[in-house]
């Protein structure tokens, strides 16, 4: 038994960045362990994909034309005998859509135990502890995960993205040949966004303390004197007043940019989930006692209608 393997996922033939996430982590683990990290890819195609994870040690390729579009069924018949010849020590796979389907067949099929919803994985001598979030994030439990073979799904935005590319030998292999239970029909993409908050530096993001979307004017000045973009909380989605694009937490999107901005937000566990780990975090709330000034770096107890304009109108004349 040697090697970390990530499972690496690919979607109309775009990486999903998840993969380079992991590949971060498997190159962190591997080198504590002394082992060789490998990625595992399944598709059609998949060619123009692999020299993006060449910072692996190996590649391997699992491309079919039954492949081409995702089944759980198929991409599980196709990646098994792959990790059951390779007997890693550690699989990481992504806690997306996709990789939860994956995640939970090959546990099965393997018969190797699974931790999902882990937020980071670590070494501690030959043996392996995961960090998995339960309730929502609103608790995270520590697991022994023993000296493997076993699999941890990780949460998406848990690592920073490896570089892509190196020298890592790429190889191929068929598909499993066997029927799959499941066909696939379509494939309904949502509608694109304006900006993709994740990529972003720096970010300002308002929760219900705004008030209502007659006040967001204020935010979006502050926002655009920072250089920042405008997010929010899961009430000020839920009420209309920005897209679903823009939310952060468990049930919209984990970010870790430089700068988090957060106004007017209370810090909802599930808030705290997506926006934790960011580099700086300062914090508007009239509440003294509110959860956000646990994890702000910075901490400003004013009303925010007072307090942003008078520190937008500082930023834009460079004060």
């Amino acid at each position: 038994m040697a090697g970390v393997v990530v499972v690496a996922e690919q979607l109309s033939g775009g990486l999903n960045e998840v993969s380079l996430e992991l590949l971060t982590k498997a190159r962190e683990i591997g080198t504590a362990l002394q082992q060789e990290v490998t990625v595992v890819l399944a598709g059609h195609g998949l060619d123009g994909l692999a020299t993006q994870l060449q910072s692996a040690d190996r590649v391997i390729l699992v491309d079919d034309p039954a492949l081409a579009s995702f089944t759980p069924d198929a991409y599980e018949q196709a990646l098994a005998p792959v990790l059951d010849e390779l007997a890693p020590t550690l699989v990481l796979a992504g806690n997306t859509s996709m990789g939860m389907d994956l995640a939970g067949g090959l546990s099965n099929r393997l018969k190797w135990p699974l931790a999902a919803y882990c937020t980071d994985v670590r070494s501690e001598g030959a043996a392996l502890v995961g960090i998995a979030q339960l309730y929502g994030g609103k608790l995270f439990a520590e697991v022994e995960l023993g000296q493997g073979p076993v699999i941890v799904s990780v949460i998406p935005g848990s690592f920073k993205a490896a570089a892509p590319g190196g020298a890592g030998a790429i190889e191929r292999r068929a598909g499993s040949g066997e029927t799959s239970r499941t066909r696939f029909v379509e494939l309904i993409s949502p509608e694109a966004s304006d900006v993709d908050i994740r990529k972003a530096q720096a970010l300002v993001s308002v929760g219900r303390g705004i008030g209502g979307p007659e006040n967001l004017d204020v935010v979006e000045d502050l926002a655009r004197a920072l250089g920042a973009e405008v997010s929010a909380s899961r009430p000020v989605v839920d009420s209309g007043w920005l897209p679903k694009t823009r939310q952060v937490g468990k049930s919209g999107m984990t970010v870790k940019p430089r700068l988090y901005f957060a106004v007017g937000i209370s810090g909802a566990p599930e808030h705290l989930q997506g926006m934790k780990d960011a580099e700086f975090i300062v914090a508007v709330n009239t509440d003294a006692s509110a959860p956000i000034f646990d994890v702000a770096h910075v901490g400003v107890v004013a009303d925010l209608l007072d307090f942003v304009p008078a520190l937008t109108e500082r930023v834009g004349a460079g004060g």
